[in-house]
């Protein structure tokens, strides 16, 4: 067995996730790094150490024009020739805004559409240190706070995000239907490479194995923040530390660690204090479920407490804290401590925090 294979079996070990009769969707773009994960599953596979059903899922952004197509068949080739079940969506992403985080909510759609439809026990993709790292850096640059600075995990929930989406929706086309009646919901995002694989590992994996594999054009165009950090940034902090991008993922994991306790302590502690008052919903003409924060509850937390409970509770508004940076989280912070009632704090996408009466509600501007 190779080492890479090797590395992944007791990845898969650590994570504790079955050997046996479950189902998981992969997600291969057809780059060196998901072609990589899907040759070692297929390893595994054949030497009976992981006996269970793998999906390989390729979503196409149609971004790229013909390039996309071609990396479509590549995919549904190299599954037909380590035979692999294949699902295969496409969507046409707008080019308006963040496009990046348009195709990433497409592309996860079609992945938890996917493995609903095959009541499947997870998703996995192959998220290397490279992309922790890259992550790190991308939060740090915006101004995250510690659960950003902590960066990927390499294992969590999508059951919330299963639940935020509409029905109508749902329009991917599916190439498989499932045979397997599994009664698990709870799936699960896995990333079995993210604590141990960088990104020349899971190339020299495919050269090995005599496959090839895909470059998207798009990593190269230095307009997206992304590939200025992996283009620019990151060969300059080389300089200072040649294994940068161990060091960057070892700091992310240390970060998380430590967003993880804190967030333990904020259950635990900050609970107990804001049961009965912090989130009590009012009903009232203009907004049928609207969830207030009692400003008192807050005042004598200690400050990281404090920010842990706004962003829990921003996040249950808004269903993400996307384009959230430190600077809103200290602004709520200044509204609190205020003595003025009736004042604002101004969120991204037009949404506001107003103080009013000893308390915090969450809106839209009129």
């Amino acid at each position: 067995m190779n080492q890479f294979s090797k590395n992944l079996l007791t990845e898969w070990r650590k994570l504790n996730l079955p050997f046996a009769d479950g189902t998981f969707v992969t997600a291969v773009s057809g780059g060196a790094d998901s072609v990589s994960l899907m040759l070692a599953l297929h390893e595994l596979r054949k030497l009976k150490k992981l006996n269970l059903r793998f999906v390989i899922a390729h979503f196409n952004h149609d971004l790229r024009g013909d390039e996309s197509d071609s990396d479509e068949n590549f995919v549904k080739k190299l599954a037909g020739e380590f035979n692999f079940e294949l699902v295969l969506g496409k969507e046409k992403i707008i080019n308006k805004g963040n496009l990046e985080q348009s195709a990433r909510n497409a592309r996860y759609k079609f992945l938890v559409e996917t493995a609903e439809n095959l009541h499947a026990d997870g998703i996995l993709t192959a998220h290397t240190l490279n992309d922790q790292a890259e992550t790190f850096l991308s939060n740090l640059i915006r101004g995250s706070g510690l659960e950003g600075l902590g960066g990927m995990r390499a294992m969590r929930s999508l059951k919330s995000e299963v639940r935020r989406q509409k029905p109508e929706a749902r329009s991917q086309k599916s190439e498989v239907e499932s045979k397997i009646q599994n009664p698990k919901s709870k799936i699960q995002l896995i990333r079995p490479l993210l604590n141990w694989a960088k990104r020349e590992d899971t190339e020299n994996f495919c050269r090995l194995n005599e496959v090839e594999f895909c470059s998207d054009s798009m990593n190269e165009d230095l307009t997206f923040n992304r590939v200025r950090i992996r283009k620019v940034l990151l060969p300059l902090l080389q300089d200072f530390n040649p294994k940068i991008i161990e060091a960057l993922a070892n700091t992310a994991s240390l970060l998380r660690e430590d967003a993880e306790f804190l967030e333990a302590a904020t259950q635990k502690i900050g609970s107990r204090q804001l049961a009965e008052s912090s989130f009590s919903k009012e009903v009232n003409s203009t907004n049928n479920d609207q969830t207030t924060l009692q400003i008192k509850d807050l005042k004598n937390l200690f400050p990281s407490m404090r920010r842990r409970i706004l962003r829990d509770w921003l996040k249950n508004q808004r269903g993400d804290l996307r384009s959230l940076d430190a600077k809103h989280i200290e602004a709520i912070e200044n509204l609190i401590f205020s003595r003025k009632s009736g004042k604002q704090v101004e969120l991204p996408n037009g949404e506001i925090l107003t103080k009013n009466k000893g308390s915090l509600s969450f809106g839209k501007k009129v």
